[in-house]
């Protein structure tokens, strides 16, 4: 009782505003149609409003439908760029397009365009410089696998991920780190509030020693991994928890609900 008491007392203190984002990923919301998006538009939209800072992540097709139909309390945010304006890219999309539509927001750096489409730390910094140059607000992501969390190498894997990011960050108020367990994602398996706060301050920790102790208290960190209706307000009662990204409960506009009403 008394450590929960003692967060939410640094909680308030704090000038962080909580931010939770809804990843849909490769999902037409909960289907693979513009009528399972519209379904779970709806929902949102009666959902209760939101009190803290809210986006979901679409698929590039849906997104300007999406902006035109949702609630204003959620913003719309793109699942991913590139770092070029425009050209002989095939399949890309330009952060340019990406503001000329409206969308300020987009998520670099996901596990899963890591693993399984191969991006490096180096792109993903262009991408972030590229985004924070039109002025875009970044949700950078970074993580470890289950083994390398087993053999006490988090921060070991994480700090190459985050020189990456803090290289090629040029407003830390436009910046978002999601730290996403990838052994969490999609598994079912989820950090402990007491695991996901230790890495959380451990990497606000690590920006203070390398950038500065204001940015470091000013940035905002999402945990994401397996979060639910069911996980999210213990795991938010943690001081340097200041959000989630999340992926499969994101597409229920109930648990979405609960999810960020966590803050």
């Amino acid at each position: 009782m008394m450590q929960a008491a003692t967060r939410a007392s640094r909680r308030f203190m704090s000038t962080r505003a909580p931010i939770v984002g809804g990843n849909w990923k490769m999902n037409a919301g909960n289907g693979t149609t513009k009528a399972t998006v519209t379904e779970l538009v709806e929902g949102l939209n009666a959902a209760p409003k939101p009190t803290c800072e809210v986006f979901v992540g679409v698929p590039y097709i849906y997104l300007e439908s999406v902006l035109g139909a949702i609630d204003p309390a959620f913003k719309v945010s793109a699942q991913n760029m590139y770092k070029e304006t425009k050209g002989a890219f095939t399949g890309e999309i330009s952060g340019e397009m990406l503001v000329d539509l409206g969308i300020p927001t987009v998520i670099i750096g996901h596990s899963e365009r890591r693993d399984i489409f191969g991006e490096t730390d180096g792109l993903l910094g262009e991408k972030i410089a590229k985004a924070m140059s039109l002025g875009m607000q970044v949700v950078a992501c970074c993580g470890e696998h289950k083994e390398e969390r087993e053999s006490g190498k988090t921060m070991d894997v994480l700090i190459p991920q985050l020189e990456a990011i803090v290289a090629n960050t040029a407003d830390w108020s436009q910046l978002v780190i999601a730290y996403e367990p990838v052994w969490a994602i999609g598994t079912g398996l989820t950090a402990t509030p007491e695991q996901a706060q230790e890495t959380h301050a451990q990497i606000r920790s690590w920006i203070a020693s390398k950038v500065g102790a204001a940015e470091a208290d000013g940035v905002r960190i999402q945990y994401g991994g397996s979060v639910n209706d069911k996980n999210a307000a213990d795991l938010a009662k943690g001081a340097d928890i200041d959000g989630f990204l999340i992926g499969g409960a994101s597409l229920k506009a109930p648990a979405f609900a609960t999810c960020y009403g966590a803050f």
